[in-house]
């Protein structure tokens, strides 16, 4: 794993920053490659992309150098999210997440098999990541689901949960990087940050949100970063805009 003091030293701001493919076919995701590249440290592959273009389409574009977050949050029974992630580890990505909700079984047993699998095959290991609460979600939608426990107090418990079973990290609201901190004393533990929206920017359909500044200052890791990018008419001046509110010095 690699430590996120390491990572801050090391990598610049702008690699720093995972531009999520949010589009609906493998040609307008092709453009925003083309257009990115260089600009972002990494892609987000999700749900409706991959749905519409597939794992081979994963395969081609880590192939080719880019470095893919594929954010699929496995939930199922341990046996078929471990063997899934042995095939994100086979198409080279390099990070994908589980939901911690599925509990510590399956997430142990999803490392243990993406352990075994890059070492028998020689492969590059990715890191593993677990989701905790949704950014969409608030203390009322837990509610509607039973969880009556404070979103922050949740985020703490999945977090150290995550941890204690050897995942590399979690995808969090910025708000709740310095509570993860705190119920997580590995320095090599990742937070992963959705839910970043710059000032001019509308929240969508997020509900704990930070600005790009404010989610580093507050020790976040990697920032997903969508719609303030994609749906921009000027990407590379979205990205540029983005690390000029971050701060120059630090790019």
């Amino acid at each position: 794993m690699t430590e996120p003091a390491a990572v801050k030293r090391t990598v610049s701001v702008r690699e720093r920053i995972i531009a999520a493919l949010d589009v609906d076919n493998p040609a307008a995701a092709r453009s925003l490659l083309d257009e990115l590249r260089g600009e972002v440290g990494a892609f987000k592959i999700g749900l409706q992309l991959f749905t519409a273009a597939g794992a081979a389409f994963v395969r081609e574009v880590a192939e080719s150098g880019v470095k893919i977050f594929l954010d699929l949050k496995f939930h199922d029974i341990p046996n078929t999210v471990a063997s899934a992630a042995v095939e994100a580890a086979r198409l080279g990505v390099w990070m994908f997440n589980v939901h911690a909700l599925g509990g510590q079984e399956m997430m142990r047993r999803t490392v243990s098999a993406v352990d075994e699998v890059c070492e028998r095959e020689n492969l590059a290991r990715p890191k593993v990541i677990a989701v905790t609460v949704l950014t969409s979600l608030n203390r009322e939608t837990l509610k509607e689901i039973g969880i009556e426990t404070p979103v922050e107090n949740e985020v703490g418990r999945l977090a150290k949960l995550t941890a204690d079973n050897g995942l590399d990290g979690v995808v969090a609201s910025p708000l709740e990087t310095g509570l993860i901190r705190e119920a997580v004393s590995a320095k090599d533990f990742l937070i992963v940050t959705p839910g970043i929206r710059p000032f001019n920017a509308t929240n969508d359909d997020q509900k704990r949100v930070m600005t790009p500044a404010e989610a580093i200052a507050a020790g976040s890791d990697y920032l997903v970063i969508g719609r303030p990018i994609v749906q921009a008419k000027d990407r590379v001046g979205a990205v540029n805009e983005i690390l000029a509110n971050i701060g120059s010095d630090n790019q």
